[in-house]
């Protein structure tokens, strides 16, 4: 079947805050802002508690950079960082300049501090709706600028590839299918979060940027770091709504069903340590069968309503009234700190494709990401993603061969219900043998039931695909990582190894390859 297709300068997959950044960066161009969600949807509106940047009194970028590295496993690019810290201030300028309204008090920006960083730098806007107003003010930009084109509602299949480079994507509405050419695409889609039972990430959250990147050939960078937020809400939902860290950073604290705050013997920092200290104390509170709860009746009590509003509503729509209540908290999978590698200006190892936000490993978190550097981090190297495509583009013609063949488009997916079941199994498998605590016998029987699935022809829907894909890459790496750093435990190796005091950088190929070793060695005994 031969498709005509639309050309496009560049192709923006994403509508979260760093989709709509490269986008509004990219005004004069024609862009196209492919989105499977409705606009401004995604993982980044549900961001609740804020934005770091140095801004604050006796605080600087060097002082933030050195936060952000020291909770990083030793492993986070220091350039990347620098690079993070620095531009992140005139960010948020840009940011006020263009509407978002942060929080003030009398005039001065209200600055929150939460855990592992060392001053007061947290931006947030209306309590804890940081994520949603950012997404109000660039959605707003973005349809109101000129030579942006957006599609709601498709999701993307296939990066097109031609001589080498990335040309273009294949995307499906239903039973639509269509054909958008560009000589620079960029994946801006979000996490990884529903490949786990537990997640504070919405149901979009499935891995399809990673997935195409690893089609596509890029290199994969840090796939086996997966952030576990240590205070979701244990109330059932799905997924679990989020009790944000600005909770601790404002004195709340943690304790077990006989009120002992567990964290004074786990760290010193007690409940403002580093996200994966704090999500393993959580863990071990709860495999012992206690019950944790976050505390905030003290610290932030008759406050609560206005302070953190999003909490109070959804703690309310459970029954609970956190003025009077301690909530029940579990970890659960929150954040990717691997991604598709990039490099500071977002391009990947594939000509004609580039990565920001969540789906890029930029290194700037290595292997523990600091609390509110993940907005910062989308935002920050959208805009440069933006500026070195603008140069991209002067050089580079929109031109495409005409002809592309699109072959069986009926058979390309299925709707994505078909695959609940499996992708239920999928979740579930990954939550029990590559969460938290790794092993070696959990991640081989891990990567086996999954290499099962893949076998059986059970996935069908692209998504399905996906999941399961991404799913695999992750325990394989993880089972090559034979050490504990950051968000990566192993109880069988739980000190972290001089030897793997790097990065990882992977392709499909390679991972496939460590795979196939694997189950022979399995096969074998």
């Amino acid at each position: 079947m031969s498709i005509s297709p639309l050309i496009y300068d560049v192709i923006v997959i994403g509508s979260g805050v760093a989709g709509l950044s490269v986008a509004l960066n990219l005004a004069g161009h024609r862009v196209l802002l492919v989105t499977k969600t409705p606009l401004g949807a995604g993982n980044s509106q549900w961001a609740q508690g804020g934005v770091a940047a140095a801004m604050g009194e006796g605080d600087s970028p060097e002082l933030h950079a050195r936060d952000t590295l020291a909770v990083s496993g030793d492993i986070a690019n220091a350039d990347a960082v620098s690079v993070l810290t620095q531009v992140g201030p005139d960010c948020m300028r840009r940011l006020m300049v263009l509407g978002v309204a942060f929080d003030r008090d009398r005039g001065n920006l209200c600055l929150g501090r939460e855990a592992a960083h060392s001053h007061p730098r947290i931006l947030h806007a209306q309590g804890d709706a940081t994520g949603a107003e950012l997404i109000r003010a660039l959605t707003l930009s973005v349809q109101q600028t000129a030579g942006i084109e957006i599609a709601e509602a498709w999701e993307v299949e296939e990066l097109v590839a031609d001589a080498g480079r990335v040309s273009g994507v294949i995307a499906r509405q239903g039973a639509e299918c269509c054909l958008y050419h560009a000589p620079a695409v960029v994946l801006a889609t979000g996490g990884i979060g529903q490949l786990y039972r537990y997640t504070t990430n919405p149901p979009e959250a499935t891995a399809d940027g990673l997935a195409l990147a690893a089609r596509a050939g890029a290199c994969l960078a840090d796939i086996e770091f997966v952030q576990f937020h240590p205070t979701a809400l244990a109330a059932g939902s799905e997924p679990l709504p989020l009790l944000t860290e600005a909770l601790r950073g404002a004195g709340a604290i943690l304790v077990n069903e006989m009120g002992d705050r567990f964290m004074l013997a786990e760290h010193e920092a007690a409940e403002l340590a580093p996200r994966d200290a704090v999500a393993r104390a959580v863990w071990r509170q709860l495999q012992a069968g206690h019950t944790t709860f976050l505390d905030a009746r003290e610290a932030v009590g008759a406050r609560f309503p206005d302070d953190f509003p999003t909490v109070f509503t959804f703690c309310q729509r459970h029954g609970l009234d956190p003025r009077l209540d301690r909530l029940p908290i579990a970890p659960a999978a929150h954040y990717h700190m691997g991604g598709v590698a990039v490099d500071l200006s977002g391009r990947t190892s594939v000509p004609g494709l580039w990565a920001c936000g969540e789906v890029a490993c930029t290194g700037v978190h290595g292997a523990n990401r600091l609390a509110s550097n993940s907005l910062l981090e989308g935002l920050v190297f959208a805009e440069r993603v933006g500026q070195d495509l603008r140069g991209f583009i002067r050089f580079r013609s929109a031109s495409v061969s005409s002809g592309l063949q699109l072959t069986d488009i009926g058979e390309r997916a299925l709707p994505a219900r078909e695959d609940d079941f499996v992708i239920s199994q999928i979740r579930d498998i990954m939550w029990a043998h590559a969460g938290l605590v790794r092993t070696e016998l959990g991640l081989v029987e891990a990567i086996g039931q999954l290499h099962e699935l893949e076998m059986t022809g059970a996935v069908r829907s692209q998504r399905g695909k996906n999941m399961l894909s991404v799913a695999q890459l992750i325990a394989i790496a993880a089972l090559a990582r034979e050490e504990s750093r950051g968000a990566h435990f192993r109880a069988d190796y739980p000190e972290a190894a001089e030897v793997w005091a790097h990065g990882s950088v992977w392709t499909l190929n390679a991972l496939e390859a460590e795979k196939a070793s694997m189950l022979r060695e399995v096969l074998a005994i």
